[in-house]
Parts: C-alpha cells; sequence; structure tokens
C-alpha cells in the first residue's frame, strides 16, 4: 500500500491509505496496480461505480459544447436534466435548487423554510449529520464536529431519534422545519421507523411548518426504492439530494414546491450550481438509475445481505442495520481494526462512528462481488 498523504492537503492526517488511480464499475486500483472492491470508498456517490460509460460519454460530449454559464441563461440539458428529475417524483414536487453538494441543498433547504415560515427554529434529531457548513452543522448532532467552531447558528434543537413523543413535544409554533434523513447515515446507519416519520408529517403539519428529508445518501435507489421516502409513503415539503444524483460528479437539489417556492423572500444563488456539465452528467446518471432499475437491484441484493447476517460472530456485533445496499455493522468494540483487515484483503468500506462499518457498494456491483465482500466482512469483524 502507498500512503496518499501528500502533505499538502488540508486536515487530511498521516495514517497511510490506498492511492487510488483508477476505477472501473465496482473496482479500484491504486498506484501499486493492486485492484479493491468498492463497498463504500465513494461515501455513497458512485452508485453507478467508478466512470460509467455512459456518464463519461455524456461529459465528454457536453465538455465540448459548453462546460458553464450561468443561471441568467437558459440551457437545455438543464432544463432536461429538471424535468427528469422531477419526473421521477410525486407530482407536488415541482422547483429545483441546483448547488453542488449536500451541504449546500442542506444550506438551501434551511434558509427556504426560515424564509417560508417566518420562524427561526429548526428541529433535528439525534446522530444526524447534514453536513459541515454552519447551518448544515448546526443540525448535526455530533459534539466533535460542532465544539471547535462554536458558537454555531441558533435555534437548533435535536430529538432522540425514533421517539415520536419526544418530536412532538419539540414541535411548535416557532418551529420552521422538522429536518430527518430516513436512514441515519454517518450517525451509524439508523432507518426512521414508519412511526416517527409520519408523526414528523402530522406534527409540522399541525403548526404549519415544513418537513425536510435530507436524502444525500439514501436517495436514488441506495435503499431499494428510488427515495426511501417510498417506503412510508410519507413525503417531505423538501427533499435534499446529492452524491449520486450525476454518477460522482458533484451536484446537488434542493425539491420542494411551487406553494412554498411562491412564499419564499430574499434570494439564494450558486454560481457553479446546475452547470451544465454536471446537468449532462446528471441526465446520463437518471438514465441509467431507471433504464438499469438499480432500486430494485439494490432490493434484490440488500436481501442477499440480510439473509447471511445473523451468521456474523455474535460475540463481536452488536447489531446489524439497513435497507437496500445501505447497512451499518456496529460493533462490541471499534471498527477501525475490522476496516484495516478488510482493505488488506482487498476490499474497502467506510466507519461510521468509531464501532460500526458501514457499507455503500455501487448499485452495479457484481452479485459476486458482493457476496465475496459480505464474506470478507465475516472474516473481518471476526479477525479484525
Amino acid at each position: 500500500m502507498i500512503p496518499a498523504a501528500s502533505g499538502r492537503e488540508f486536515g487530511e492526517g498521516s495514517r497511510p491509505r490506498p492511492t487510488i488511480v483508477r476505477g472501473e464499475g465496482a473496482y479500484l486500483w491504486d498506484a501499486a496496480g493492486r485492484r479493491y472492491v468498492d463497498l463504500g470508498a465513494t461515501h455513497g456517490a458512485g452508485s453507478l461505480g467508478a466512470c460509467h460509460p455512459a456518464v463519461v460519454a455524456a461529459i465528454r460530449e457536453q465538455s465540448g459544447r459548453l462546460i458553464h454559464v450561468g443561471t441568467g441563461c437558459a440551457n437545455p440539458v438543464r432544463t432536461e436534466f429538471l424535468e427528469r428529475l422531477l419526473g421521477l417524483l410525486p407530482a407536488r414536487f415541482a422547483r429545483v435548487f441546483l448547488s453542488n453538494s449536500g451541504t449546500e441543498a442542506v444550506e438551501a433547504a434551511l434558509k427556504i423554510a426560515r424564509s417560508v415560515t417566518g420562524r427561526p427554529k429548526i428541529v433535528a434529531a439525534r446522530r444526524a449529520f447534514h453536513g459541515r457548513t454552519f447551518g448544515a452543522l448546526s443540525a448535526t448532532w455530533r459534539r466533535e464536529l460542532r465544539e471547535p467552531f462554536e458558537p454555531l447558528v441558533p435555534e437548533f434543537v435535536h430529538v432522540p431519534f425514533n421517539e415520536p413523543a419526544a418530536l412532538a413535544a419539540a414541535v411548535d409554533e416557532r418551529t420552521a422545519a422538522v429536518l430527518v434523513e430516513p436512514v441515519q447515515g454517518e450517525g451509524g446507519v439508523h432507518v426512521a421507523t414508519p412511526e416517527f416519520l409520519h408523526a414528523a408529517r402530522r406534527e409540522t403539519e399541525r403548526v404549519g411548518a415544513l418537513l425536510a428529508f435530507d436524502e444525500v445518501q439514501t436517495g436514488l435507489g441506495r435503499t431499494g426504492r428510488l427515495f426511501a421516502f417510498e417506503h412510508t409513503g410519507v413525503v417531505p415539503d423538501l427533499l435534499v439530494l446529492a452524491k449520486s444524483l450525476a454518477g460522482g460528479v458533484p451536484i446537488g437539489a434542493t425539491v420542494t414546491t411551487a406553494e412554498v417556492e411562491a412564499r419564499f423572500r430574499g434570494s439564494h444563488h450558486s454560481t457553479f450550481g446546475g452547470n451544465p456539465l454536471a446537468c449532462a452528467a446528471g441526465l446520463a446518471a437518471l438514465d441509467v438509475l431507471v433504464r438499469e432499475r438499480l432500486a430494485d437491484r439494490a432490493a434484490r441484493l440488500g436481501a442477499v445481505a440480510a439473509a447471511r447476517w445473523p451468521s456474523l460472530a455474535p460475540e463481536k456485533v452488536r447489531e446489524v442495520r439497513g435497507l437496500g445496499l445501505m447497512w451499518g455493522i456496529e460493533l462490541r468494540e471499534r471498527s477501525a481494526p475490522a476496516l484495516a483487515a478488510l482493505e488488506a484483503d482487498g476490499y474497502l468500506a467506510i466507519p461510521a462512528g468509531s464501532t460500526v462499518v458501514r457499507l455503500l457498494p455501487p448499485l452495479v456491483i457484481d452479485e459476486t462481488d458482493w457476496t465475496a465482500g459480505l464474506e470478507a466482512v465475516a472474516r473481518a469483524v471476526r479477525h479484525g
């Protein structure tokens, strides 16, 4: 393994990491020529795998035509991308603000909620992760992420996840929005119960607040449905998407209704948000997602994983949680040794907190590679 640390990247630390130089599908190669199977190295942004041919072709074609133009000018690929995205969503969604990342998309949702309602309070969940800018970080729960930058934005409160009564008690006439991940990713892969999400919908309607779902990690097929809210039928007022939306090219989207937009006061803008290059990649990525029925594939491969988890060493594993191709294996010890063992075995996964091994493989992963990866996870947990 060749250390990736160059001494130049801010905050990179000194831990040796593979230097990845090439990718194809679910495979990644390091500078020494070693091949790895991606079980989460892209942090969920690589749902189509590395360098999907359709996305590569779209980028090549668009880069020769127009890379960037501001939103003050119309652009056909942006218009087509927006129409394609909205065509996958319930009819109530009619407006999209495009940005460059999940954090930016969350920031837009927070500003929209405060502007539209004229209220300051945002209710989020414990263990939540929504990003690292000041607004998104204020909605994030983890103390070690928040403390170095305090004081953060005021009027953010956190309630226990999956406790409807606590949520109801926190939502009042000062609440602008409830912001929830249908499945908490960074927080350890905790799946929201239908009761909790229905309570969020009921309580926001009771006081005239907005319901916002952060589907940066769960959206676009990851959980076995195109969007995770489809598992419960609870439809939000604001939907936040990013990560795999453009096949690995940076993009973020904050989706809402025409009624919400009509009540928005103020302005919000992004220079590079919705640039033609990202929209061309996004259009190709959405076409692949639908054409190859990747949400159904995630559900099927997720069922393969669910059938194998009971065989994991119970003395090492506290709990396994997830949906589709989004899994968290919570250990009774730190996850770093298991992750290192996986890497040594040729598989790249990531943590979710200090004790959880998180799996976010490409939705296009070959079933043979996936089952072999599950066996590698079992070995790593047992001997890591």
